[in-house]
């Protein structure tokens, strides 16, 4: 990846132009900007031991309930996100990709602006285990009565009440708290029609 590439230029311009909501977040969102300044491949695997990934949460049309999955290899409930990939031009299309994979629903509302940034290690990513993910974070709502699945990556994918989630780390508390915050500006999605599915 190239440091001209759609990918690296939307990620650069997207956390360039980041209104960070406190003095960690604006730590992190430099350190998140002098990374992508100096490694074109930033955003890969291929960068180690440190490379952006994209996450979504997911938050149910009412924005009382968030949609978690249980990580096969984390054993841990998170938002849904992962690595971007070649095809993925802009960091939100990478977190809705991920969302869309791993939860199974359609129809999800992505808000284009970050909510959260989170550096974390992932000692289960590349060989050495000394891994870490500097996570973009959105925030997205599906519609009502849509059906989510449990993709290959997980081992649940369950609807949580957001004042009481499974296990309530700061950083997902925050992530919650930001994510509802923002998403009272969305639109909500319509419900599924009887073809939808097809």
């Amino acid at each position: 990846m190239s440091p001209t590439s759609p990918l690296h230029a939307d990620a650069l311009a997207v956390l360039q132009d980041w209104t960070a909501p406190t003095d960690v977040q604006e730590q992190l969102r430099q350190r998140y900007v002098a990374h992508l300044l100096a490694h074109p491949d930033g955003l890969t695997r291929a960068c180690t031991p440190d490379h952006l990934t994209a996450s979504t949460l997911v938050l149910d049309a009412e924005r009382g309930e968030v949609l978690l999955t249980l990580h096969a290899k984390a054993r841990a409930w998170f938002q849904f996100g992962g690595h971007c990939e070649p095809g993925d031009l802009t960091l939100a299309a990478a977190a809705l990709r991920e969302a869309s994979e791993e939860s199974g629903l359609t129809g999800l509302v992505l808000d284009p602006v970050p909510v959260q940034l989170s550096e974390h290690a992932v000692p289960f990513c590349g060989p050495t285990g000394d891994v870490h993910h500097l996570d973009v974070r959105y925030v997205a709502l599906a519609p009502a009565g849509v059906e989510h699945a449990v993709s290959e990556e997980s081992i649940d994918v369950r609807w949580w009440p957001a004042d009481a989630l499974p296990d309530p780390q700061p950083d997902m508390v925050e992530l919650v708290a930001l994510a509802r915050r923002r998403c009272s500006s969305l639109s909500t999605p319509p419900q599924p029609g009887p073809d939808d599915d097809r």
